[in-house]
């Protein structure tokens, strides 16, 4: 049985989320102590439970210690079902944190996979589902078929938001003998994930989103106003910048704004559509902020990600760090090596052993089979 510290480096809910999808996907259980244990409350959290018991259910594995504030765990995986799973986080947990544990075994089940997700779509220390949809998403398409649907919106603290996300694999983790063996296809199909160079900015997107009761002081539309003019004022080239506003019925007040960056391919007038370069920033609303402060901080996030020079930003390159391990090859040019970016290195490594190269000068990160 593997045996994990979660209090490793940035030693929160990531350790047990990165074990849990690698326990998945090679059937290997592990056992993981000192859970959280920097964190002001230590120990599983409902967002944590809500990831063990939705494996339980997907994949027929089991665990021991899994109880709440519970800082010891033991999981035993079964194989990854096609079938439609249904998690209420019952808090204003992040749904695209709980995906993280839930997609990569979702990914490499023998049929359809449908997960209908309740928590939080758009919280703190969290990426929010734009992100997912827009930034993440994109790069999987070499996995299989994606749909993401956004229901409802969930701000904290009631949270309570609905996302669905249908997967229909292109690889079956039982056609395969070993692990090597889906390594090797995945590897064949991917043809290697190099974002370590990009072409010119196309254009900038994104999305200013409120919650309904807001609409009367027109916050979506300052959000966004705000972050467009900060943008065109920063950046050194004109690009088009198209912010849509929306609001949504939500059991709580909140908003905030997603914006993304879209870059050509090296040599062309177009984005990659394997691999698209496209740098993501995002900022919230809260009591107190003005919806124009919200604007400008989402758009000087962009700007300086823009200005790195990287081809994926810093929030990017740890959940890309998963699916070029088991690619086994690849390599990314990222604006900062973050501690959860080392630390879900550090966890796929005790599963797969050692499996990346990193140079922290030069801001890349390289797998190797």
């Amino acid at each position: 049985m593997i045996k994990i510290d979660g209090s490793y480096l940035e030693g929160g809910g990531q350790v047990l989320r990165t074990a849990l999808a690698f326990s998945s996907l090679l059937l290997q259980p592990f056992e993981i102590s000192n859970i959280r244990k920097g964190r002001p409350n230590p120990g599983l959290q409902p967002q944590h439970l809500a990831c063990i018991r939705a494996l339980e259910e997907l994949c027929n594995a089991s665990s021991e210690g899994s109880a709440l504030n519970s800082t010891a765990v033991r999981f035993f995986p079964g194989k990854p079902q096609a079938r439609t799973l249904s998690v209420d986080i019952g808090t204003a947990g992040s749904v695209t944190l709980l995906l993280q544990a839930l997609l990569v075994p979702a990914m490499f089940a023998p049929g359809k996979v449908r997960l209908k997700l309740t928590g939080g779509t758009n919280v703190s220390h969290s990426q929010p589902v734009e992100y997912f949809n827009s930034a993440f998403l994109p790069h999987l398409g070499s996995f299989g078929k994606f749909g993401f649907s956004l229901l409802q919106r969930g701000y904290f603290p009631k949270g309570s938001g609905r996302a669905e996300l249908e997967i229909r694999p292109d690889f079956h983790l039982s056609d395969y003998d070993t692990f090597a063996d889906l390594r090797k296809a995945v590897s064949m199909q991917l043809h290697g994930v190099n974002l370590s160079e990009r072409g010119k900015l196309l254009k900038i997107t994104g999305v200013s989103h409120a919650s309904a009761d807001l609409k009367g002081a027109d916050v979506a539309e300052r959000q966004a106003r705000a972050a467009k003019v900060s943008i065109q004022q920063q950046l050194s080239i004109a690009c088009p910048v198209i912010i849509q506003s929306e609001y949504s019925n939500s059991l709580s007040t909140g908003s905030g704004v997603s914006l993304f960056a879209h870059f050509a391919a090296v040599g062309k007038d177009e984005p990659d559509r394997t691999h698209p370069i496209i740098l993501g920033s995002d900022s919230l609303g809260e009591r107190g902020k003005r919806a124009e402060d919200v604007g400008q901080e989402a758009a000087a996030g962009l700007i300086r990600e823009i200005a790195s020079g990287a081809c994926v930003d810093h929030y990017l390159a740890d959940q890309l760090i998963p699916f070029m391990a088991i690619a086994g090859s690849g390599k990314i040019l990222t604006s900062e090596i973050t501690g959860h970016c080392l630390t879900n290195i550090f966890v796929v490594e005790q599963f797969l052993g050692k499996c990346f190269d990193v140079d922290k000068e030069k801001k890349l990160i390289a797998a190797v089979a």
